[in-house]
């Protein structure tokens, strides 16, 4: 039960922004433009970053839905996902997308702990200062993303199918709900 009076029934951060859409509005416009708008980066990849965040962050909601979503993209059989979730240093991934991954790790833990040699690293492996931008923004964002729908304790489902359904609404784009419903 969450910490505030939220819709019944509404899990994570839907709840969250359709209690305060003043509020709300931003959060999903920094989500779409982060995770759908134009990038070299794949979609699949910057969902992938956003569960990889909220994985190491603990928090179930966004791990969980972000990891659907990037499946959905990713496509259906497909390891990716789950590979770098498990273990990212073993996963099948480009060095790049992994350097990257290892930069947004760092982000979660504290930005400071990103170092010369990290960005230096993507770079040699051919990430653009805006990919190294957005990945930073990516994991400093889910880390805030994590902590509003943990800290109001949101409705956080247990059926991994609730997960796959919201996956695939998800990568059709962040917008509030209809009306505020």
């Amino acid at each position: 039960m969450a910490h505030i009076n939220v819709p019944d029934g509404v899990p994570g951060i839907r709840s969250l922004v359709m209690f305060r859409p003043e509020t709300g509005q931003h959060l999903y416009a920094l989500a779409e433009v982060l995770l759908r708008g134009d990038s070299t980066l794949t979609q699949a990849e910057r969902e992938l970053m956003a569960a990889y965040v909220s994985r190491r962050n603990e928090c179930v909601f966004c791990s969980s839905s972000h990891a659907a979503a990037a499946r959905c993209l990713y496509g259906e059989g497909d390891a990716t996902v789950d590979d770098v979730l498990n273990d990212l240093d073993a996963s099948n991934i480009s060095p790049k997308l992994k350097s990257l991954l290892q930069i947004a790790g760092k982000v979660q833990i504290l930005g400071k702990e990103v170092k010369q040699d990290d960005i230096d690293v993507a770079r040699g492996l051919g990430a653009t200062d805006k990919e190294i931008h957005d990945t930073v923004l990516i994991a400093a964002s889910f880390s805030m993303f994590n902590r509003y729908v943990d800290g109001l304790a949101s409705l956080t489902p247990t059926n991994s199918e609730e997960y796959k359904e919201m996956g695939k609404r998800m990568v059709q784009g962040y917008v509030l709900p209809p009306n505020n419903s």
